[in-house]
């Protein structure tokens, strides 16, 4: 009778019933002056969970388990972030790691799944610094910071007439410094001549001395490598003090519809650049492709995604593409199948190079009539640039 009850049972228990789920952990800023871009990962972690859940979670061999997802606020506090990536680990158990935003927090973070040999997958810091250190367990699916002004720079020097001088501003933090080293170099090498190369703190928000020194050096192209609320108070003291160079760009915010949201007409003419576009072209196996996951993002969220969540998600899908080919959840086992991953995705092609990071063109993008408009990739000009931008005056 007992034999027969069991058997009865066991029809209804599949393997996934029977297997504890994989969990997944995360501090990200959900609260505090960088929540607002905070939000893109934690959105995109429980959009991407939901989805490959439905679909069957991940095989692992011949079971399929299920994710379970642990998301922490690190209040925008890089201390705070440090202890509750310890607290994932020591106390919540969790089997890998998810990444915050920032730099400066990865650095700070990855340090901790170094210690603890646990495989950390991150889409929220570009800094040349995280990979610089010899770090096995730390991935990344955003592009090297160095090369962010490359598309912007290759454009200028295609540009009639040819902006001749530069100012290259940037803030004080491991990205931002990242950047202007990288840009430095593209700038020399562009033939561009750079009038001032400055260092402002972060979350300044005064940047009237910077702008007078801009106009009065008539520099015809500015390059800001710094943090959203800075790039806002910059471009609304740029108009007060009818600031206006040939071209600005930015290395965030222009491709957030916030950032034009807050502007408002003021942001048409701003340039920056983004590794992703929500094209139907970018296939994925658990959302079709990147042009029916950006629809999706904004009726379940209600605001558009940027490349920031498609990065997040990548980040999931690139754990769960590891797991599957190690056929494990042993940390040494799937942190040795992330260097090996290759796989299409809404975002682009995920593979990481022997550092840890992802190779993707950056998008040169320009705000045009309340639009992100793509302007530059692949040597090639896409749309036309407003260029050079008129006086605030006549806008």
């Amino acid at each position: 009778m007992y034999r027969f009850l069991f058997f009865i049972a066991s029809l209804f228990l599949t393997p996934a019933a029977w297997a504890q789920p994989v969990t997944f952990g995360a501090s990200v800023q959900l609260t505090g002056p960088v929540a607002n871009t905070g939000r893109y990962y934690k959105d995109a972690y429980e959009f991407a969970v939901e989805k490959i859940n439905a679909a069957g979670g991940i095989k692992i061999g011949s079971v399929h388990q299920k994710i379970a997802l642990k998301i922490l606020d690190n209040q925008s506090d890089v201390n705070l972030s440090v202890r509750q990536y310890v607290q994932l680990l020591a106390q919540d158990k969790v089997n890998f790691l998810l990444g915050p935003f920032a730099s400066n927090f990865v650095l700070a973070d990855s340090s901790i799944a170094e210690k603890s040999r646990v495989p950390m997958v991150q889409g929220g810091g570009a800094s040349d610094q995280i990979y610089s250190r010899g770090y096995q367990y730390i991935f990344g699916t955003l592009p090297a910071a160095s090369n962010y002004f490359g598309s912007t720079i290759e454009a200028m020097t295609k540009l009639n007439p040819r902006p001749q001088t530069v100012a290259l501003l940037y803030a004080d933090d491991s990205f931002d410094v990242s950047v202007a080293k990288g840009t430095r170099e593209l700038l020399n090498k562009a033939g561009l001549k750079t009038v001032i190369d400055e260092r402002y703190s972060t979350n300044a928000s005064d940047f009237s001395v910077l702008l007078s020194r801009i106009k009065s050096e008539n520099a015809d192209a500015v390059l800001v490598a710094g943090h959203e609320t800075e790039i806002l108070n910059f471009i609304r003291q740029a108009k007060s003090l009818d600031v206006s160079p040939k071209l600005y760009s930015f290395t965030v915010g222009v491709p957030s519809a916030d950032f034009r949201h807050a502007l408002g007409k003021d942001a048409n003419g701003a340039s920056g650049m983004t590794a992703w576009l929500p094209s139907a072209t970018l296939k994925d196996q658990w959302f079709g492709d990147a042009e029916k996951f950006a629809r999706a993002w904004k009726t379940k969220f209600a605001y558009e995604p940027d490349y920031h969540a498609a990065s997040g998600v990548a980040t999931v899908e690139a754990l769960v593409n590891a797991i599957q080919a190690a056929g494990s959840t042993d940390p040494q086992k799937v942190r040795d199948a992330l260097t090996k991953v290759s796989f299409d995705s809404l975002y682009g092609r995920v593979a990481f190079d022997d550092k840890g990071q992802i190779s993707l063109p950056q998008i040169m993008v320009q705000i045009q009539n309340d639009d992100v408009v793509p302007i530059y990739a692949g040597k090639d000009f896409i749309n036309k640039l407003q260029y050079p931008l008129a006086p605030w005056s006549k806008r």
